[in-house]
């Protein structure tokens, strides 16, 4: 902002120049008319040549009876009708009809814009100069502050995020309020010998509140506290990062007590000697730096580092040794509880209904994280100023889990009547199976109304959080995923194109549930393959084969096993209770969607679901 003002200064003084140049021109032009020696325009009035003359301090202005002007100087300090006279100029010839003699007085204004004419061009051409030699001297500041630290400094006076505005994370906030009594208070633990650890690491997937708690700790600290991001560090120019790194540790132990917090340290502490991408010497030089920085010679001061990734396999170990990362504070997704917590904080100074049930909501969005419960939140919020309600009511919320899980509704998409009939009873597969599946999840909507990429919807909800998945309760997954596919078949006895996603994702369960948790009776409680990340390739996963062909043609087998077992389970399910597959698909086609209640009056749970787990889902 402040370059693009004197940008604006330097823009106004060229015009004002410019102006002041074309005026003094068109001065000089208007004044360059013929100039004549007084003593010619003495001999001129003798021969009664001049029609008028005026004087204008030492300038005069002749004009002649033939329309001819001419100009001419006097002596400054004698009279114009003593020169004349002098020069043998009779009264009588200066007194006659046919001349006229007019005096002006002069112009205090006049003279000025005379000498700012002059003067003005002059000193917008200094100011410029000024102006182009601080532009310069600022260039070569930056040059000379390339080596700087970036980091931004919060003192903690004027805190916007504390504690209190974050929730769903006990265990972590609990953790980093011990940081900051440690920064409080730090007598107290030094006199039962406790060392101040040096650093702490936030992990956690993305949205699970990295950067707010950092804030939170920044706000509550009171201390003074410096944030950068992981790519600041790195320039094009090898030894900046590391230069940066010196810089920022400089400023933190003059402010010591102090707290940094790198945001995205995976950018510069990726693992060294990684390979194609992964190794880089500016980046190397920077981490190196950064280790000695953390744990060097000099590092006796009260400096604590924070760090947020939600990549810590690919850093490097000597980053996360204790001593330089003394403790791991894992951010996981919150569960039924947190996500409650959460929404309480987001609705806090939003008109909200009394009716409205944030448990049931929290329920509702299984698998959420902080920033997806924001956007809910907001969403909802939307969704009501578009509706004309002075507050938001439950329905908004649900609307809002909708959207922000497949996106929009796209009424306005239109399907023929035979496509329609196919979406219906591709949904009301997935719901029956999902109901007569005692593992499976509970029913909470089916719509054929398309959101998003999807033709229609069927959401489900846990009845509670799961940590842990069986292998009967992946299988039950993967049935109600194949649960569409085989309404088709059932009811059509032919097959579409709708279920390509279900399949997809059907598919890569089976090959994780054989490859990766053991879960094939014939392959055993193996893991086989190794996944590895190209980074040179962007965020592509190779896998290293460490097993042989035969092996290979068994994983291929006990893939297709399971998933053929699941779809033939789904058919016998929507066989066994075909009646209630078609009156879903018809109500489905009279209303398009079904809440649960309406879904449950048609399809009473049945009674093996609630009684155990039938002896087919294997």
């Amino acid at each position: 902002m402040k370059s693009r003002n004197q940008s604006f200064i330097i823009y106004i003084l060229l015009f004002i120049a410019i102006i002041a140049m074309v005026f003094f021109t068109v001065n000089q032009q208007s004044g360059a008319q013929e100039e004549i020696p007084i003593n010619e325009l003495a001999t001129d009035i003798k021969n009664g040549d001049v029609e008028q003359i005026i004087e204008d301090d030492s300038r005069l202005e002749i004009t002649y009876t033939n329309n001819d002007i001419k100009t001419s100087t006097k002596d400054p300090s004698t009279p114009l009708i003593d020169q004349l006279v002098a020069l043998g100029v009779t009264p009588e010839e200066l007194t006659s009809e046919g001349l006229i003699i007019d005096i002006q007085l002069p112009s205090p204004l006049l003279g000025l814009v005379s000498i700012a004419s002059y003067i003005l061009p002059f000193i917008i051409l200094i100011g410029l100069f000024w102006f182009i030699f601080r532009q310069a001297q600022g260039s070569n500041n930056a040059a000379m502050s390339f080596g700087k630290s970036k980091a931004r400094m919060f003192s903690g006076d004027h805190p916007t995020v504390t504690f209190e505005d974050v929730a769903g994370v006990d265990e972590a906030k609990e953790e980093l309020q011990e940081v900051v009594e440690f920064l409080r208070e730090p007598q107290k633990f030094i006199a039962l010998g406790a060392r101040i650890p040096k650093g702490v690491l936030l992990v956690g997937a993305p949205g699970t509140g990295k950067t707010l708690m950092a804030k939170a700790v920044s706000g509550e600290a009171g201390t003074p506290f410096f944030s950068i991001s992981g790519s600041e560090f790195v320039e094009m120019f090898v030894g900046v990062g590391a230069s940066r790194v010196r810089d920022l540790f400089e400023q933190a132990k003059r402010h010591s007590p102090a707290i940094v917090f790198v945001d995205e340290i995976d950018a510069v502490g990726r693992h060294r000697g990684a390979g194609l991408g992964g190794s880089h010497d500016e980046r190397e030089q920077t981490l190196n730096q950064l280790l000695v920085e953390m744990d060097g010679f000099d590092t006796d001061t009260n400096v604590i580092i924070i760090a947020a990734t939600n990549r810590p396999d690919i850093l490097d170990p000597a980053l996360l040794r204790p001593g330089r990362f003394d403790r791991r504070v894992v951010l996981d997704r919150p569960d039924i509880k947190g996500r409650e917590e959460i929404l309480d904080v987001h609705v806090k100074g939003k008109p909200v209904s009394p009716d409205v049930d944030l448990y049931d909501i929290a329920r509702s969005t299984p698998g959420f994280v902080g920033a997806d419960i924001e956007n809910l939140v907001n969403e909802a919020a939307i969704l009501a100023a578009r509706r004309d309600k002075k507050v938001i009511e439950q329905s908004e919320f649900m609307e809002a889990i909708e959207r922000v899980i497949a996106g929009p509704e796209r009424k306005s998409r239109l399907i023929n009547e035979n496509e329609k009939k196919i979406i219906a009873y591709h949904e009301a597969g997935h719901a029956v199976v999902i109901n007569a599946l005692p593992e499976a999840d509970t029913v909470q909507k089916v719509s054929i109304i398309s959101r998003g990429e999807a033709g229609g919807y069927t959401m489900a909800f846990p009845e509670e959080d799961r940590v842990l998945k069986s292998r009967r309760q992946l299988m039950s997954d993967m049935i109600v995923l194949l649960g569409g596919r085989a309404a088709e078949e059932v009811a059509f006895n032919d097959i579409t194109s709708g279920a390509s996603n279900d399949l997809e994702r059907v598919t890569k369960l089976a090959r994780t549930m054989v490859m990766r948790l053991g879960m094939s009776e014939e392959l055993g409680p193996m893991v086989y393959g190794k996944q590895e990340e190209l980074v040179f390739l962007g965020r592509e996963i190779s896998e290293q084969r460490d097993y042989s062909e035969h092996i290979a043609e068994k994983i291929d087998a006990s893939i297709q096993s399971l998933v053929q077992n699941a779809y033939d389970q789904a058919k016998s399910i929507l066989s066994k209770y075909r009646s209630e597959l078609d009156q879903i698909a018809n109500k489905l086609l009279e209303v398009e969607t079904l809440n649960a209640d309406a879904f449950y009056e048609i399809f009473p749970t049945p009674v093996e679901k609630n009684g155990g787990i039938p002896e087919k889902v294997v």
